[in-house]
């Protein structure tokens, strides 16, 4: 095999994002034949050289890539300090170590993606690759039309604005002040979709991720998951 750079080693290896990995060089965690590296430039041969990160041995692992129609119920963490059930129970028969790419909270339902591949897994949730995710939100309220253009323009969370948004009122019943809507954003901030609807006053009764880029949950029932296919993977890896 060719001489690659460390830290795309590294990340195809699933240790972090290429980025994270540079970092972990830059800050001496990283030996190459039991000499420490922190050069940026610095090729191995995956082949031939021993890489050691945190004093571990690390190698290529078969790059796995899973989507999950995730129920309501479960943490996305790989283990729980309260016991809680999280979504790697869900993923019976998988053997490589994979982990959750991004975050849904534990009320929220829907499409969650797992990954041993640091690139993948940056390019899905780094806001910068501008990969959408899309969620359909069942609020106690029902928005106005300025309530709808203030969420695509950007609403303010904590300390920041988000980012431009597409918003659609799919329903709206003013007799029992319930409305359903399609938001679709890029960013992907912790709780992020339930903040913004608070922001305009509402109070999310159900949240589901429809989408992540062209990738759908349809045809798998809640709890249930699928491998990737390599047309898929390219196209989030060029979205």
């Amino acid at each position: 095999m060719e001489e690659i750079r460390l830290q795309k080693f590294m990340a195809e290896c699933g240790i972090a994002s290429r980025r994270k990995c540079e970092e972990m060089i830059i800050n001496g965690l990283v030996r190459v034949n039991e000499k420490k590296v922190t050069e940026l430039g610095t090729k191995v041969n995956p082949d031939k050289d021993i890489v050691e990160v945190n004093g571990k041995k690390i190698g290529a692992e078969k790059k796995v890539y899973l989507l999950l129609n995730k129920p309501v119920g479960y943490v996305t963490t790989v283990s729980d300090e309260k016991d809680r059930p999280t979504v790697m129970k869900l993923l019976k028969n998988v053997k490589e170590k994979v982990v959750p790419v991004g975050r849904l909270d534990m009320y929220t339902s829907g499409l969650l993606l797992f990954s041993n591949d640091g690139e993948f897994i940056y390019k899905v949730t780094h806001p910068k690759h501008e990969t959408t995710k899309t969620y359909i939100v069942k609020t106690r309220g029902v928005p106005t039309e300025k309530d709808l253009e203030h969420l695509r323009n950007g609403v303010k969370i904590e300390n920041y604005i988000t980012s431009p948004a597409k918003v659609e009122l799919l329903l709206k019943d003013n007799t029992n002040n319930i409305a359903r809507i399609w938001i679709q954003i890029h960013e992907g901030r912790n709780r992020q979709v339930r903040k913004m609807c608070e922001a305009i006053g509402l109070s999310v009764i159900a949240l589901k991720r429809e989408g992540v880029g062209n990738l759908t949950c349809e045809g798998l029932e809640k709890g249930e998951y699928r491998y990737l296919t390599e047309q898929e993977i390219k196209e989030i890896m060029e979205y």
